[in-house]
């Protein structure tokens, strides 16, 4: 979460640099619109200012202020998909998120959308530029920012457990998974020799026992046949003898 601070802080240090020449980057949009000859609609894109900047911009300094707003409407877009390494199961921070991807989307309108109060970038337009030609592009940043940090606000009162790095526990799973693979692989794929030998083992133990009962019994019934025949011959009744 601080590594998303500390970039967020970044990103808005750059826009106040960006908005400081917000009268240049309008002017370096009136130009660049007039050599495409596309003065009539709006400028409701992201493509469309990189299309004019790579197609229709003459100088240098149109150049730099265009490319300084397609930096840092990138690097809103990276933040965006890092927040999503940064996984909290809440439906307001997902829905925040979807808002941002939207909005930094290449191909999304941004015609209709204005940047309220404490922001002022639109009313740095005339009532003409506000409504029908820049009101959308000037207010991107400021709204996508607010909804970053209003990510961080929900974001920061959930539960410590809520809240893990899901890239890198796939990375440390990954990481564990070719080192646990072998023992794995050993103990429910043992070769079939092990098994066999197992079994071997086994039988000749059941072979020994078996036959050292064989033994112990033939020698027992040996014992009684020798003491019993001691005891064989006439029998003679008790008494004197002769």
């Amino acid at each position: 979460m601080n590594e998303v601070k500390e970039a967020l802080r970044n990103i808005e240090q750059n826009y106040k640099l960006f908005l400081q020449q917000q009268f240049t980057f309008i002017g370096a949009l009136q130009r660049t619109r007039e050599n495409a000859h596309d003065m009539i609609r709006p400028v409701a894109s992201i493509s469309q200012v990189q299309s004019y900047m790579d197609h229709h911009c003459n100088n240098s300094t149109d150049r730099r202020i265009l490319n300084m707003f397609l930096n840092i409407c990138n690097d809103l877009s990276k933040l965006c998909h890092q927040l999503e390494t940064l996984h909290s199961g809440n439906n307001v921070t997902d829905g925040i998120l979807e808002r941002c991807k939207l909005l930094l989307s290449h191909s999304n309108n941004l015609s209709t959308i204005r940047a309220k109060y404490p922001h002022d970038v639109v009313n740095h337009l005339s009532c003409d530029e506000a409504k029908n030609h820049y009101g959308g592009v000037v207010s991107l940043i400021p709204i996508v920012l607010d909804c970053m940090k209003e990510w961080v606000t929900h974001t920061e009162k959930l539960p410590r457990h809520m809240l893990y790095n899901v890239s890198h526990e796939s990375a440390v799973a990954e990481k564990r998974a070719p080192q646990d693979a072998p023992a794995r692989a050993a103990i429910s794929q043992a070769p079939p020799s092990m098994h066999l030998e197992a079994q071997t083992s086994t039988s000749n133990k059941d072979n020994v026992q078996v036959q050292g009962s064989k033994r112990v019994l033939k020698k027992n019934l040996n014992d009684t046949e020798n003491h019993s025949g001691k005891l064989k011959g006439p029998w003679k009744p008790p008494g004197r003898h002769a």
